[in-house]
């Protein structure tokens, strides 16, 4: 891609499983060459799917291929002695290193931010860890759940009189690695452009993204409610069941399925126009503001009025009202929905690429639009060692240091490679 944003930018990527691998995606997505490194045993997400059918293959990970795209593979294992040349070559190739290991272990590897700016001093090296590479966390181990509960939304998050939910699937995770990503642009940007550096000497700059923290620092209402508690010692709560925190302000069953519905409080009159003003609803008590805090009230709005009037109507049909009379509303949409959504797809926002193994297979595309140097799918994920040979031999290896470092277990030849 000649005119892809990060074109000519390249990334050496120690990652794997989730946050990281997303880093690496979006910068190899808007053109950055990245080089993902993977253990002889490969990047765990190959082992969590989903996969077609249910049966597990290391190539055909719907996470794998997703999180993987725009990128060449090679496998090491930094374990073998040999593997610190390979690392040192690459190293000073790379402009940007991304690594998401545990505190401590890339420095057991030899791939620390210290030993790779021997080999070049200008790199930009970032450290996706659970907790920071430094502080009384650092070596707990961690999960989504695990960071969704410490950094404090989880505790108003489902029912008062029931457990804490998390939010559905990886979406701290995902978050994670699009700060990381940020991040790391930030340093690149600032070297490019030799922010804070009077000399004009290009300076190494290691980053450290904690996953909890990138929580804390986010608006998803963590920064809203921490600053309220640090500023009033308010705590946020999960709502009582069937209490009434304004109505209708919930989802709501369609005739095919739901519709998440915000009309309440100062909307109200909206709800009410929305179902056609019946004339129940326009007298003094529903217009009184404190009829939206009465239990009561809700159970006869909602049973006699609001779900009667929905059930008769689609997801569709029930969201055109809504917005006819600018009801805050959407419908809850299955991924086969989302999958053939018209507006989705009208703006491009999937594409399709062939793996030669998966096959052709249909793929989220861009997070955004960038008209004069856009996201393209310029390749699939790479197999198991695909590359591994290519990138040596970029490297300047012979192709018989290349069968040696084979021979000897230290990188592994993809299958086409290892003839």
């Amino acid at each position: 891609m000649q005119n892809g944003a990060l074109n000519g930018l390249k990334v050496l990527d120690f990652t794997h499983y989730l946050a990281g691998p997303y880093c690496t995606k979006l910068l190899a997505d808007y053109g950055a060459d990245v080089i993902k490194v993977e253990p002889p045993g490969g990047d765990g997400a190959r082992r969590i799917g989903p996969f077609p059918g249910d049966v597990a293959d290391p190539e055909k990970s719907g996470l794998f291929l997703h999180l993987n795209t725009n990128k060449r593979g090679i496998v090491i294992d930094l374990k073998e002695l040999k593997a610190a040349d390979i690392v040192a070559h690459l190293a000073g190739w790379a402009d940007i290193v991304v690594e998401s290991f545990r505190p401590g272990v890339a420095n057991r590897l030899g791939i620390s931010f210290e030993e790779l700016s021997l080999a070049n001093p200008e790199i930009i090296y970032t450290s996706i860890s659970n907790f920071g590479q430094t502080g009384p966390y650092r070596d707990y181990r961690g999960s989504e759940i695990v960071f969704y509960g410490m950094g404090g939304e989880m505790h108003s998050t489902g029912l008062a009189d029931r457990e804490p939910l998390k939010l559905g699937g990886n979406v701290g995770l995902y978050q994670a690695g699009a700060v990381a990503a940020v991040a790391t642009m930030g340093a690149a940007l600032a070297g490019m452009f030799d922010v804070g550096n009077q000399d004009g000497e290009l300076l190494g700059h290691h980053i450290d993204v904690s996953i909890l923290e990138t929580q804390l620092g986010s608006v998803d209402r963590r920064q809203s409610t921490l600053l309220a508690h640090q500023y009033t010692g308010k705590l946020s709560h999960r709502p009582v069941s069937g209490g009434s925190g304004g109505f209708p302000n919930a989802v709501y069953p369609c005739s095919d399925g739901y519709l998440q519905i915000n009309g309440s409080r100062m909307y109200f009159p909206r709800a009410v126009a929305m179902l056609g003003n019946p004339q129940e609803l326009t007298s003094e008590r529903w217009r009184d503001p404190a009829s939206q805090g009465n239990s009561s009230m809700q159970e006869e709005f909602e049973s006699e009025h609001f779900l009667p009037w929905t059930l008769e109507r689609t997801r569709a049909e029930a969201w055109q009202t809504a917005q006819e009379n600018r009801v805050l509303s959407g419908p809850i949409n299955t991924m086969a929905d989302v999958d053939a959504d018209p507006s989705f797809n009208s703006r491009g926002v999937f594409t399709e690429g062939d793996h030669s193994v998966a096959g052709n297979i249909r793929y989220p595309g861009r997070p955004f639009i960038m008209n004069g140097s856009p996201w393209e799918l310029r390749m699939t994920a790479p197999l198991f060692g695909q590359h591994t040979a290519e990138i040596l031999r970029d490297m300047g290896y012979s192709d018989r240091a290349i069968e040696e470092l084979a021979s000897s277990g230290t990188v592994v030849l993809g299958a086409t490679e290892a003839g």
